[in-house]
């Protein structure tokens, strides 16, 4: 199983609640076994197994949280 790393830049974060509701979501997807988010940077970074979660999935989950995935 080899692990893939997506760093996406994320608009519309503004504090530590937007932080947190961002890393539940993402870190509740099968497959996905790390996620960081950076205020500071606006952005979040997963690692997931790709056969089993796929990246349009987390843009989807982010956006689904009400932020924008740039």
């Amino acid at each position: 199983m080899a692990l893939q790393t997506v760093k996406l830049n994320v608009e519309g974060m503004s504090c530590n609640h937007c932080v947190n509701a961002i890393t539940k979501a993402v870190g509740s997807l099968d497959g996905v076994k790390r996620v960081e988010v950076s205020l500071e940077l606006k952005t979040v970074t997963a690692e997931f197994d790709p056969a089993k979660v796929t990246e349009q999935q987390i843009v989807e989950t982010i956006l689904d949280q009400g932020y924008d995935v740039v």
